[in-house]
């Protein structure tokens, strides 16, 4: 942990130096940061180096890539984003209301991300345009509590840490195929359900998925006609007529397929979760909002009924 206290800089922090930390941290080159701030490279370079004299500790490691953030940097990012807020809240004066900055990371599933929140993400950045979202979908390796992303969008309920969980809605999933394929199928009714079907599933690496093993079950040792590691490979699979697939029923009819088992019983929540320590900032608070509001808008479409 960085404290400041008892080591007084050796001047003074001025507002401009934590513009130039907090622009270099979100744009991680010079160039970048400098056009986001409308200042030429060797201003803001001299900004950045003031403010780590001042502070008495490195702020970046200086790469051929970029800059990155030190440990220090790091832990000093979120109090620099509070300066940011403090100066911005000065626009309040006139009855203006102060824009929100910085970066908000956010994980989720991919079929969430790009089915749902990214065609809603426009509106959000008009009503917030200083406001940078940064979407992580690899999710496997995505830690909240570990402080990976800020806030999480997930159907998984996570069992510890410190978080804030909210649940949101039900995501629905249903047995899909394409119209050619179901005019065209030949389905052998005394081997049981499905058992003359080509069926599309998950690959070993996530046969834990409840998709899977439902699958799984129904195959009872078949070999599957293709087997992915994406959803969206699946539904492209499952258009091209490869076979059935089980899906989210949302996904599926925005691609046009036919439904032929809409409950299977593997409909699933969606949840929520901050850190708890940030559940109250502006920033992490009105991304929040926003998600509530369009999952909350989307509930019949992600139930599927």
């Amino acid at each position: 942990m960085i404290s400041i206290s008892g080591n007084r800089p050796r001047r003074p922090i001025i507002w401009d130096d934590v513009r130039a930390f907090l622009a270099v941290a979100r744009h991680g080159t010079l160039t970048a940061a400098a056009d986001a701030l409308g200042i030429g490279i060797a201003t803001l370079s001299r900004r950045v180096d003031r403010l780590e004299d001042a502070l008495g500790i490195p702020l970046f490691v200086r790469q051929q890539s970029g800059y990155q953030l030190t440990e220090e940097g790091s832990e000093l990012l979120d109090r620099g984003e509070a300066v940011e807020q403090a100066a911005l809240a000065f626009e309040s004066t006139g009855g203006r209301e102060p824009q929100l900055t910085g970066r908000v990371r956010l994980a989720t599933a991919e079929n969430l991300a790009n089915g749902l929140i990214l065609p809603a993400l426009p509106k959000f950045r008009r009503l917030h345009p200083r406001l940078m979202v940064e979407v992580v979908t690899d999710i496997v390796t995505v830690n909240v509590h570990r402080r990976d992303a800020d806030l999480a969008v997930r159907m998984v309920k996570p069992e510890r840490g410190n978080v804030t969980i909210k649940r949101l809605g039900t995501l629905g999933y249903g047995l899909y195929a394409a119209p050619s394929y179901v005019e065209t199928r030949s389905v052998d009714t005394h081997g049981g359900a499905y058992e003359g079907d080509e069926i599309i599933t998950w690959g070993d690496a996530h046969s834990h998925l409840p998709a899977a093993q439902w699958v799984e079950r129904v195959l009872r040792g078949r070999q599957p006609a293709l087997t992915t590691t994406s959803l969206s490979t699946q539904v492209a699979a499952t258009r091209a007529g490869l076979g059935m697939a089980v899906l989210p029923h949302f996904l599926a009819r925005d691609a046009g397929l036919e439904c032929l088992e809409s409950d299977i019983g593997i409909d699933q929540p969606i949840y929520l979760v901050m850190q708890s320590n940030l559940a109250q900032s502006p920033r992490i608070r009105t991304l929040a909002d926003f998600l509530v509001e369009i999952v909350s808008a989307n509930r019949t479409r992600l139930r599927g009924y």
